[in-house]
């Protein structure tokens, strides 16, 4: 067998809103190899991921192949519209939502992570919002489409300005993977709000970044993931079950995805078994990228 052993490895998780997401799933499974993981959540769902992180009731979702508890090291607010705290605006640092935090923004969590801890080595992009995800692309708004371009895809380079510094070099090199979908490859009708553009621009990011890193040994790659029903994605679509299905019965392994398989294949991606691999998009859906329509 080849170990996987992240013992005395860092790795900032973001996205996390539930304990039924990717981003939820991937922590897990970093903290399971041995890294520590520290959380980044939107400041609005501060308060739900840490009832999630101590309620007995969810007690189930916290626990780890070896019986033990999740328990991040630390939880962080950080809202991806915001590369600074110069950038919020006086309306949003007034709202009692965030008044309780002095700070939220990329920049901003990610040093606070690497000081309290001596840097970073893994970091996992797990941000994505579109406003009007429910309406088809030909009826989204000028303003929600540049917000959800900004959030979901922006949002990478951004993070990754901010902890390249604190990833350069590390020892056994580091690795940022993030989340997409094949709708940035293919037309799928009812990903919406520009949501779609937002994967494809992310793609091509990714693969930029990675050359804009890779001197400092730091290596950027991509998940693009099947549908899972998660709670974003039920609340995006009723029907979302449906687009579950379909794809289960166009995959060549004629069954759906589980997240435990798309934080599985980020493992993988953060360790030196994948140590030559960035720049790539790696399709965990059971195949069904491969098919035609």
């Amino acid at each position: 067998m080849i170990p996987l052993d992240f013992t005395g490895k860092v790795a900032l998780v973001t996205g996390v809103g539930d304990n039924e997401s990717f981003a939820w799933f991937i922590a897990k499974s970093l903290q399971a190899a041995g890294a520590k993981v520290a959380l980044a959540c939107h400041p609005r769902v501060m308060g739900i991921v840490e009832s999630f992180l101590t309620r007995d009731a969810d007690r189930e979702s916290r626990l780890l192949p070896d019986g033990t508890e999740f328990k991040p090291v630390k939880v962080l607010p950080c809202n991806a519209e915001y590369d600074t705290m110069d950038d919020v605006p006086p309306e949003v640092k007034g709202d009692r939502r965030y008044a309780k935090f002095s700070e939220y923004s990329i920049k901003g969590t990610v040093d606070a992570v690497a000081a309290e801890f001596g840097g970073i080595d893994i970091l996992i992009h797990s941000v994505a919002f579109g406003r009007e995800v429910t309406k088809p692309l030909i009826d989204t708004s000028r303003k929600a489409y540049h917000e959800a371009m900004g959030i979901s895809a922006y949002s990478l380079t951004s993070m990754v300005r901010a902890a390249a510094p604190h990833m350069a070099n590390r020892p056994g090199g580091a690795s940022v993977v993030g989340l997409t979908y094949v709708a940035g490859d293919r037309v799928i009708p009812h990903y919406g709000g520009g949501m779609a553009t937002c994967k494809a621009a992310l793609q091509i990011d990714a693969k930029q970044l990675a050359w804009f890193v890779g001197d400092k040994n730091i290596r950027v790659n991509l998940i693009s993931a099947g549908p899972y029903a998660s709670r974003a994605a039920r609340a995006i679509n009723k029907d979302f079950d449906k687009l579950i299905d379909h794809a289960a019965g166009h995959s060549p392994l004629r069954r759906p995805i589980g997240p435990q398989e798309v934080a599985d294949s980020t493992v993988f991606l953060c360790s030196p078994l994948a140590s030559a691999v960035t720049g790539q998009i790696l399709y965990v859906d059971c195949g069904y990228n491969v098919m035609g329509t």
